[in-house]
């Protein structure tokens, strides 16, 4: 696929294969086109020409009402500024992607919550809770309805290192145990090194070599 800013052509030809279960890392620089990698394969933003396939569908001839639907039942997103609602707590962060859904259910979202080691925070505010603790609650909402792909831009970007390890680690943890496909970009060389392949995004859009990761 390729994508162009007027004149700027930030992906060029980007080609790469996702499989279920999969945790695949994006490497490279702030601005390079990382975000709007993650925002095509979403269908957030148009392409200029290629394909993007999902579970047999291709994304660029689906009208805004399907993408929609596409993006609430099957994707999972987060994000580097967590985007929790601070008007909800813990629990009805984490139940919002079923609640748009028409599904009640207060089960999956406590499992997500203590998966992510946060029983007992449940009606906590997030003004209460630390960064870590703050995407924790992201990436339980992000998982708690089962997506298929989960795409996760710069998510320990606002982190220590400490927290950063232990979120990255977690991520990985809850993808592989969902059986989700997901894709993290990242500036981080150390971010990338947990995943199972590591593609690099070049200045001229080419997304270079692939490697697995340590």
């Amino acid at each position: 696929m390729t994508k162009r800013f007027g004149a700027r052509t930030v992906l060029n030809a980007v080609s790469l294969e996702v499989a279920a279960g999969e945790y695949v890392a994006v490497l490279g620089d702030s601005g390079i086109g990382k975000s709007t990698l993650l925002n095509v394969i979403a269908g957030l933003e148009p392409i200029d020409s290629g394909s993007i396939s999902f579970l047999g569908r291709e994304i660029e001839k689906l009208n805004d009402d399907d993408l929609s639907l596409l993006r609430r039942e099957r994707f999972g997103f987060v994000f580097q500024a967590f985007h929790v609602l601070p008007h909800l707590t813990v629990e009805e962060n984490v139940a919002l992607p079923l609640l748009l859904r028409g599904i009640s259910s207060k089960t999956k979202p406590r499992e997500m919550i203590a998966a992510v080691g946060l029983a007992g925070r449940e009606a906590s505010p997030p003004r209460e809770l630390s960064g870590g603790e703050l995407q924790r609650v992201a990436i339980a909402r992000a998982l708690v309805g089962g997506p298929k792909l989960v795409l996760a831009d710069e998510p320990t970007g606002n982190l220590d290192p400490e927290n950063a390890r232990q979120v990255l680690d977690l991520f990985r943890k809850e993808v592989k145990s969902n059986g989700a496909a997901a894709i993290l970009a990242t500036h981080s060389v150390e971010a990338a090194s947990g995943c199972d392949r590591i593609y690099r995004l070049t200045a001229d859009g080419l997304i270079a070599a692939t490697r697995a990761g340590p």
